[in-house]
């Protein structure tokens, strides 16, 4: 793959991380033109890039094929939830899970699990795959083994969903994930990590403990203003994608029992992202119940009030090359990037 092919040149473009967000230039919502969706399938358990000018059609940049494959990137030969964003050094820090469900079809592993479901539960994988790039090309890669990274974390039973967002008051980029010890139950989690992304520099720490005896999963957060809004997953009876809002980025989020959008069939994996030039937030979710399963999409101005706008393909939302994406992530970019993007890749228009 193009993408894979530059990795080792990756390191000679970076800066040298966070440290440089007083230099470099970020833009501004006024230099935003386009939106890049990153995405998995089922199929394939590998990464995929989309392109929109107007942030209501998507187009997949490598024709709905993969730009980088999971089995390249993984312990498990398989990626899943990639997520994205832009530093401070204006960077781009990619992040996803290292788990391919169907490794022992695909003939990856002879075992349904990677390790003892008995102990570990379902799922069990331990690692999480960090990228990082300056120009959406070139990629450093690290699939980080979270169970090794410091002392107590060899019983993990799992590590999913990490995404990542820039901490001020720490001067890091913050990672946040969904974990589980052994056999218990899901809960959201957050660390630290270096600046070249490579590696996690402080023990995970409980980011919002859910007041319900229930699994949590699948945080998202979204700073507005000087709030900061985590989206997150509730598994139980009537639960959905809930918010908690906080003044903090990595603790104080309190707890709203309401579901952000209670019309929705079954759905994880919430993404928020801003409209170029508005004052509108998407809520994109995975909606796993529908068959096939699909992306669904909500609008909000007031981060109260969501008005739904119908899933890619059925509503305003337009897939025009693919289908049934999977927990997918949306970031602005220019329109130098997005074409400079499009250009490597070989797309013409989008």
């Amino acid at each position: 793959m193009k993408a894979l092919l530059s990795l080792l040149a990756a390191a000679l473009l970076f800066p040298t991380g966070c440290a440089t967000a007083q230099v470099a230039k970020v833009p501004t919502d006024n230099d935003m033109a386009a939106y890049l969706l990153v995405y998995f399938l089922d199929s394939d358990h590998s990464l995929h890039f989309a392109l929109s000018s107007d942030g209501y059609s998507f187009t997949d940049v490598n024709g709905g094929k993969p730009v980088m494959n999971g089995a390249d990137l993984a312990e498990q030969k398989g990626i899943r939830d990639p997520h994205i964003v832009r530093g401070p050094d204006n960077a781009f820090y990619l992040s996803m899970t290292d788990l391919n469900l169907d490794g022992q079809r695909m003939g990856y592993r002879t075992t349904e699990w990677q390790r003892d479901a008995k102990l570990y539960d379902w799922g069990n994988n331990r690692a999480l795959v960090l990228m990082k790039s300056t120009n959406l090309v070139d990629w450093s890669h690290t699939d980080l083994r979270v169970d090794q990274a410091f002392p107590g974390l060899a019983n993990i039973g799992c590590v999913w969903a990490p995404e990542t967002i820039y901490d001020a008051e720490k001067g890091k980029m913050m990672i946040y994930f969904t974990m589980r010890y052994g056999h218990g139950k899901t809960g959201l989690y957050y660390s630290y990590t270096d600046d070249a992304f490579t590696k996690l520099e402080t023990y995970p720490e409980v980011l919002f403990k859910y007041p319900r005896d229930s699994q949590i999963l699948d945080g998202d957060i979204t700073k507005v203003g000087d709030t900061f809004h985590l989206f997150y997953k509730a598994q139980e009876s009537g639960g959905g994608i809930k918010q908690a809002v906080s003044d903090y980025v990595n603790r104080g989020y309190v707890f709203d029992p309401t579901n952000a959008i209670p019309d929705n069939p079954g759905c994880e994996a919430p993404n928020v992202w801003k409209r170029n030039g508005e004052n509108k937030w998407m809520l994109m979710v995975d909606v796993y119940g529908l068959h096939p399963s699909n992306m669904g999409f909500s609008e909000t101005t007031d981060f109260k009030t969501f008005t739904k706008l119908g899933y890619f393909n059925d509503g305003v939302m337009k897939a025009t090359n693919f289908s049934s994406p999977k927990h997918g992530a949306v970031i602005s970019l220019t329109a130098a990037e997005a074409r400079r993007l499009a250009g490597h890749w070989g797309l013409k228009k989008y």
